[in-house]
């Protein structure tokens, strides 16, 4: 079977940096910080679990790759803007969680050409 393994490694630091945040969110945060806390460990969760998805998908080929490292990458973008703001009190880093946003979908529609190259290929 074919797979990425830094796309792995990437989306397995991902999953665990979600999990810290989530608790931490959780049990520890203020009120004011929890729920941007929640919501990027949300967005890095599932993003994650897509990369890892994208990065053992044997016949998905470049372009799944592509949109796992996209989505990782933006899950890890988002959660850490989202974070920034809550923790540190840095405002002006709500510029950079739409790039996050941005790089989330644009994994999602990569993930969706992928699947139809793949289809094509295999029909």
């Amino acid at each position: 079977m074919s797979h990425d393994r830094n796309l792995l490694v990437f989306a397995a630091f991902n999953g665990a940096m979600a999990v810290a945040l989530g608790a931490f969110a959780a049990h520890g945060a203020g009120p004011a910080i929890k729920s941007l806390l929640t919501t990027g460990a949300q967005y890095q969760m599932v993003h994650a679990v897509l990369a890892v998805a994208c990065a053992v998908w044997a016949t998905g080929g470049k372009t799944a790759r592509l949109a796992g490292w996209l989505a990782a990458g933006g899950g890890l973008v988002f959660s850490l803007a989202l974070a920034m703001i809550g923790l540190l009190s840095l405002p002006v880093m709500g510029m950079l969680a739409p790039v996050g946003g941005t790089l989330m979908i644009a994994g999602w529609i990569a993930l969706a050409v992928a699947a139809f190259r793949s289809h094509i290929v295999n029909a």
